[in-house]
This record gives structure tokens, sequence and C-alpha cells, in this order.
């Protein structure tokens, strides 16, 4: 009896153990927690928003750069009032490891840099766990096209790391159902041409086949100009975007430059006067948080579609 006691016991112990294990893919590494982290920190607002949706608030002990480059809306201000910015821009590995942090949810571009102070390998030695946002993983790595699966992606991974996998699937399967009723009932004709512009005026800066806009584009009945171009978010040519002839452009809106400013740049431009969507005055504006991976992705496909095909 006492055996049989002492070996049931030692199998719910080891079970215990096993489930607080958690094993996810993140970019190029193989990442195991042996627990869920208790003092996070999360980089961008569109990523902070995930830690958010997934109720993880309170295993969190601040976030960085936000308030360098963007403005926090209504929601977003709600959910984060309760947690200090640590870095207004990219943070410093000072900043991670001063504020206790056990883990960092970053990605490439978006609060960590190739060969820069902070990577999953510098953090590593101050007991820094971190885990990349999968559409950032192309810049080390090679990588299908952006999809919509690296958001839902990143939630149920982010779900195993913290417990909550529960949740995770909820959201996603919420998602997914949501996004299935509204494009089942979108009529479109030929993919519009769309171009990203997110910023610039000397080069414009823009979304290409591996940035998220490319994926929320698509799903609503359009095409990325630069699909081919095997990039991120990078740095084309004017010359280019005349050549490929937009018929929408997609403004992505945050910074100091207004949504507004940059459509009155193209539509004040001469050298613009023949493009199809400034002849049409067809611009449609997305917020820095839709247009890159995180929870408002399927609102964002709506708004695009809704801009596409409303005549």
């Amino acid at each position: 009896m006492t055996k049989t006691l002492l070996t049931s016991t030692a199998l719910i112990l080891l079970a215990n153990v096993a489930a607080a294990d958690a094993t996810v893919q993140s970019c190029d590494r193989t990442v195991t927690f042996d627990a869920p982290p208790e003092r996070a920190v999360s980089n961008d607002v569109n990523l902070t928003e995930m830690m958010l949706v997934l109720g993880l608030a309170d295993r969190m002990v601040g976030y960085t750069g936000i308030s360098g480059w963007k403005t926090l809306d209504e929601e977003m201000r709600a959910g984060v009032e309760e947690l200090p910015e640590l870095s207004a821009k990219y943070p410093s590995k000072e900043v991670i490891v001063g504020a206790d942090a056990d883990f960092f949810f970053a990605g490439w571009n978006y609060g960590m840099k190739v060969g820069g102070e902070v990577t999953p390998e510098t953090l590593e030695p101050f007991g820094v766990q971190v885990y990349e946002l999968t559409e950032s993983c192309t810049h080390i790595m090679e990588k299908d096209k952006a999809s919509i699966e690296d958001m839902y992606n990143d939630l149920a991974n982010l779900g195993d790391i913290f417990d909550v996998e529960d949740r995770a699937t909820v959201l996603i399967d919420g998602y997914r159902a949501e996004l299935a009723s509204f494009t089942e009932g979108l009529e479109t004709g030929e993919p519009l041409r769309v171009f990203v512009y997110d910023s610039g005026e000397d080069t414009p800066f823009t979304a290409g086949r591996y940035a998220m806009p490319t994926a929320l584009i698509e799903a609503a009945g359009g095409v990325n100009i630069m699909d081919d171009f095997e990039k991120s978010w990078a740095t084309v040519t004017w010359e280019e975007v005349v050549e490929r002839n937009p018929e929408v452009v997609m403004i992505v809106n945050y910074g100091d430059v207004t949504a507004e400013q940059k459509r009155e740049f193209m539509m004040s431009n001469p050298a613009f006067a023949d493009l199809d969507a400034v002849k049409n005055d067809r611009f449609v504006t997305l917020e820095y948080v839709e247009a890159t991976p995180g929870p408002r992705n399927i609102q964002a496909i709506k708004t695009l579609a809704e801009a596409f095909w409303a005549e």
C-alpha cells in the first residue's frame, strides 16, 4: 500500500513538472521554459497588445519601445496603465536586466538588432529568456512570405510559454472564425495593386514580401506591388512605385508626420500625378498597431477590404 502510494505521488509530481515545461520554436531556436515567466517585458505596441489580450499584464514588469515613436490609443492606455515604460525606444541590456526581467518578448527590428546589444544570446547570462516575433524571423533565417498565421503562431506560443493555452486557443479560434465569416461574404474583382506608404519623402519606406501588410492586403483582395521585394520593411525608390502604378495607397499612421500629411505629399507631387491611386484619390489608413502583427490584424483586413471594394 505504501509503495503504491509513493509511486502514485511520484507520478503526480512528475506530471506537474512536465506540465510546467513549455518548448517552443523561436525563429531558428528551440527554447524550453521550465516555468511560466513572472517578470516579463515586451517591446513595441503590437507585441505588448498580444501580451494584454492573453491577460498577462500581471506577469509583466513593464514595456519598452512605444512612446519614442507612437502614441497609445485609449484601449492600450487602459491596458498598460499599471505598468511602467522602461524605455521610450529600443531598450538597452541594462534596462532589461535592471528591471529584474525573466522574459523579453521582442523581434528583429522590433526591439532587437542583428549584432546589437540586446539579443537572446546577450540576455541569456542574466537569466532573461527571449521569444522572437515570428514575422521578424526573416532577418536571421529563411522564411515564407508574411501570413496571418505568423500572428496566430505567436499567440499560441505565448499561450504555451505562460501556461494560458486555453486563452490562446479561444482567441485564435475566434479570430479565424471572424475572418472566415468576413471573407466568405466579400465580393472582390481583380486584385487591386496596393502600395504601402510607411514614411519618407526622398525615398519611401515600405513593406515587402515578408512584412505583415502583404498578408493583410491579400486577405482583403489586393496585392502588394512590392510582393516580390525580398525584404520585410525597407526602402525602395519612387521610380519603382511609379512604374508599378498602385491603384490604392495604404498609409501606415504613426510618428510626427500624420497620415493626412503623407496623403497630401503624394497628391500634390507632380511626379505622382499619373498614378491611378492619386488620380482617383484612393488612400486608406491603418494605424501602426493594425499594420504590424497583433490582435488588430483582423480589423485591419476589414478596413482594407471596405476601402478596396466599397464602390
